[in-house]
């Protein structure tokens, strides 16, 4: 969110600069702020100790869940048929969930950055083809996705990866667990 917030800043910084017809010497020095910025950021993000331990605070009891699946998107979202849920499942202080999509052109998912995604050794989560039924009945096969869930009720990245090869960025979060019986 920082590095986001701090792309930002400097977006609008240019704009501004170069709207008032700024000489190029102060259009030069907010560029290295921002590089400042994200530098320490891209270091800690590499750290994946750090999510296991975020993982660990699922204050949920080890067991199956239907949860909701939220995204900031219309075009990645968990498939109609399965009405926004997912199976949560809880194990030792981890979750991870699993969401049918709506086809099969996402091809993998990351937990984290689109950018982290594209460095080499980057684990990405690879599909699984499930089968959906309509409530009319008909059945269709999409991919479905196991997500580590590292926090409930609060946003956090996911990236997303399609046939076109491009990566993205997405906010998705995992709400209202209630144990499958």
């Amino acid at each position: 969110m920082k590095r986001i917030l701090a792309a930002c800043f400097a977006l609008l910084l240019l704009a501004a600069f170069a709207a008032c017809g700024a000489k190029p010497e102060p259009v030069s020095e907010p560029e290295p702020d921002p590089v400042v910025t994200e530098a320490p950021e891209a270091t800690e993000i590499p750290a994946p100790t750090e999510e296991p331990e975020a993982e660990s605070k699922i204050d949920l009891p080890d067991g199956v869940y239907t949860a909701e699946f939220k995204t900031d998107s219309s075009m990645f979202h968990v498939n109609e048929a399965n009405k926004g849920m997912g199976v949560l499942t809880v194990k030792d202080g981890r979750a991870t969930i699993h969401i049918s999509l709506v086809g099969k052109s996402i091809l993998n998912l990351f937990p984290g950055l689109a950018e982290d995604a594209q460095k080499d050794g980057a684990a990405l989560l690879e599909p699984t083809t499930d089968t959906v039924t309509y409530d009319d009945g008909e059945t269709e096969e999409v991919y479905g996705f196991d997500v580590p869930v590292p926090v409930i009720g609060e946003e956090f990245d996911l990236a997303l990866i399609g046939k076109k090869g491009k990566w993205y960025d997405h906010k998705v979060m995992v709400l209202n667990p209630v144990p499958q019986n």
